[in-house]
């Protein structure tokens, strides 16, 4: 199985996940957008038992997501970069497409493109949906 490589800016947290995602994501939410302190977070959904972090000990910042369960966010405290959110109701985490060393993997759909910013420029090749599809990450 492949073996995916990321850290934070610094290099003070390493990880890395084994496998392909479950999904990638485009996420327009206005959570992801004050995360980002852009449009979108773009994300790679794997599964827990799939990623590790290997280098230093992430902090944590947890809210409660759309399903009513935590969505325990993993971050630097050095550079304060977010490297993964743990979505607890899918069992998942949603990992930063741009702290990867590499990453081959193009995002597979645009979710919650209601709340996107007026200015976005919307992927017209991949699925876009206002809100999360029925059934994902639950």
């Amino acid at each position: 199985m492949e073996k995916h490589i990321g850290s934070c800016r610094c290099g003070d947290l390493e990880f890395h996940f084994k496998g392909e995602p479950l999904n990638t994501i485009f996420c327009y939410c206005e959570e992801c957008q004050k995360l980002t302190g852009s449009d979108k977070w773009f994300g790679l959904w794997v599964p827990r038992a799939n990623f590790e972090i290997t280098k230093g000990a992430p902090l944590t910042y947890s809210r409660v997501g759309d399903s009513g369960a935590e969505v325990v966010y993993l971050f630097c405290g050095t550079c304060s970069t977010v490297v993964c959110a743990e979505v607890t109701a899918g069992d998942f985490y949603s990992v930063s497409a741009t702290s990867l060393k590499l990453n081959p993997f193009p995002p597979k759909m645009a979710i919650y493109v209601s709340s996107s910013p007026t200015w976005a420029v919307l992927p017209e090749d991949v699925p876009n949906f206002d809100i999360l599809p029925p059934g994902m990450g639950r």
